[in-house]
Order: C-alpha cells, then sequence, then structure tokens
C-alpha cells in the first residue's frame, strides 16, 4: 500500500531525479539490468541502485524479478506513464528554447484521415504555412480518425472524441456529400431523393466510423434500406479509381470536392445526407504545444475561414 506522501511537493525535487526515471524505463524496455547497463553505459550495481533508490522514495516495489528477467509491477506502469509524459514535456522545452533562438524553425506531427490528405484542404494549410514559414516541417500521417481513433496521438506521434485527456477545437462543420463520377449514369441529373439512390453500389468506410453511421442514418430516417454496399475500404485513392469507372457513389467531404472535382472528373449529387460533421483540431490535454504546431493550427483556422467566406460548401455540393 502507497503511504501517504504528505511533503511530495518538497520531496520530489530531492529524492525523484529523472536520471533514475531514464533507468527504470530502459530497464523496463530490454527486460533486463544487465541490457539497461550496456546500452546506458553504467555498471550494473549503478542500475540496481537507481531502482532501489526509486523504489524506497516511493514505498512501493516497481519491477518484478523473475528468471526471465524483470518486468514492471502495477506501480511501476503507472510511474512510468507520468515518466514519459515528464520527459515528452521536456523534450518540448529544448524545442521551445530552439524555436525561440531561432524563431520559424521547427517540425509538427499532423494525424488526420486519407481525406483530408487527398482533398486538398491539409495542402492549402501546409503550403499557406512554408509561404510564411519556410523551414519548418510538416510530418503527415495517416490516421484513422473516420473512427475516432488517435492512438498516433497518444503516442505522441501526432464520433465525438468522449476521451477526457484530449482537447477538441471544432474549426467548422462540414457537410458530407454523394460523390460521383462524371461519367456515371445518374452524374446529369439535377433532382434526386435518396430513394433513387439505394440500388446503386456504394463505397463505405468499414461500420463504425462517423460518415458511414451518417449515411445509414439519412437513409434509415426516410424509410429507406441502406443503400447496396459494393466496397468497403479507408483508402481514398481506391475509392477514385473505382469511381472512374462510372459504377460506385461514395460520400466525402464538400471540401474535397472542391479541390478535385475537376482533376478527378466527380460530381457532387443534388441529394442531402442531413447534418455536417465536425472537422476539428485534436490535441493532449496536459502536452504544450511547440510554437511551429502553434503556427500551423493558426493556418488551419484562416484556411478554414476563407473557404467558408467563398462559399465553399454550396460549389463543392454540386461538384
Amino acid at each position: 500500500m502507497v503511504g501517504k506522501l504528505t511533503d511530495w511537493e518538497q520531496r520530489i525535487g530531492r529524492r525523484l531525479r529523472l536520471r533514475d526515471l531514464h533507468v527504470l524505463a530502459s530497464v523496463t524496455k530490454l527486460g533486463s539490468m544487465a541490457k539497461a547497463a550496456a546500452e546506458l553505459r553504467l555498471t550494473q550495481p549503478a542500475i540496481s541502485q537507481a531502482i532501489a533508490d526509486l523504489e524506497a522514495a516511493l514505498g512501493v516495489r516497481l519491477l518484478d524479478r523473475s528468471p526471465r528477467g524483470v518486468s514492471p509491477t502495477a506501480y511501476g506502469e503507472a510511474l512510468l506513464r507520468r515518466g514519459t509524459e515528464a520527459f515528452d514535456a521536456l523534450a518540448q522545452g529544448i524545442k521551445d528554447i530552439e524555436f525561440l533562438s531561432d524563431p520559424g524553425k521547427g517540425e509538427v506531427w499532423v494525424g488526420t484521415s486519407e481525406s483530408y490528405i487527398s482533398g486538398g484542404l491539409l495542402s492549402a494549410v501546409i503550403a499557406g504555412l512554408a509561404e510564411q514559414y519556410p523551414r519548418i516541417v510538416v510530418h503527415v500521417l495517416e490516421a484513422n480518425t473516420a473512427a475516432m481513433e488517435f492512438r498516433e496521438l497518444r503516442e505522441r506521434k501526432v464520433g465525438p472524441v468522449r476521451d477526457d485527456d484530449l482537447k477538441v477545437d471544432v474549426l467548422y462543420d462540414e457537410p458530407i456529400v454523394v460523390a460521383a463520377g462524371t461519367n456515371h449514369r445518374l452524374a446529369r441529373r439535377r433532382q434526386l431523393t435518396l430513394g433513387d439512390l439505394t440500388d446503386e453500389s456504394w463505397i463505405l468506410a468499414p461500420p463504425g466510423t462517423a460518415v458511414r453511421d451518417l449515411v445509414s442514418g439519412a437513409f434509415s430516417a426516410q424509410g429507406l434500406p441502406v443503400p447496396r454496399l459494393g466496397v468497403t475500404t479507408y483508402s481514398m485513392q481506391l475509392r477514385m479509381q473505382l469511381m472512374a469507372t462510372g459504377q460506385y457513389l461514395t460520400p466525402v467531404p464538400a471540401s474535397l470536392l472542391q479541390f478535385n472535382a475537376e482533376r478527378w472528373s466527380l460530381t457532387g449529387l443534388p441529394v442531402s445526407l442531413g447534418k455536417p460533421l465536425p472537422v476539428a483540431i485534436v490535441t493532449l490535454k496536459r502536452r504544450l504545444l511547440h510554437p511551429a504546431a502553434q503556427l500551423l493550427i493558426e493556418q488551419a483556422r484562416k484556411a478554414t475561414a476563407s473557404a467558408s467566406k467563398a462559399g465553399t460548401t454550396k460549389r463543392a455540393t454540386r461538384g
């Protein structure tokens, strides 16, 4: 049982050292004190002493020892989780200092769905940022935001979000439109209902994703069966290749049509799938953002505000 640390704020600076946390992380990663000693270029007694100091300071056992090696206890795992946050915050502090000493230089990691990677909105944001800050490097990762998963963000690689460790800042509400290739038999129709689309072959994301739920809800609200499924995929590249055959329909963000309708020979059909979905910036609540990340977020606000003033949604709906 962990004793009550009544003077923890005074003791933490004297008894809990970052070096010891680093040793603990290396030992658990490698599963061996001997291997950790070799990697950190320390003696094995020094490694053992660092772990012992941590356990003495906290009053709990942090590692389980066995002939097969060492593994963290529940207490060790809890300390490692917070220790990772501490090291991450310090690394961010170093990057902030570098940015302040050399403004306009830095790195930003962005996780987003392929529809926004391919669709043009993100490229407009990055181009606008590069014009002002050409030395900022942007790393883009494809993330399954359609299913509201943010593993990449939590690992520091980058529906309504319910997780209490995430901060959600909505930029705007994006209509989801039904897209067809310009060679599809319904592409030139000026009036359509959802009932006209139930027998068409659709490309949808896998079940449990926001846009797929939106499509199902729109048809159900009118007492219609869900549309005929042809393909399920997250891949926007595959969707565009299949759309070129003129055999499929698929829901896409309105901005994707705005930037790519002509290039990919697409058009938006005159039907509504109901309420738009929010496009949001999701960050970790307890993590300070690097100044370069703040600049990218500011550029995203400018890009989306400009698109809204230009009447993006209205034009994109008609392709």
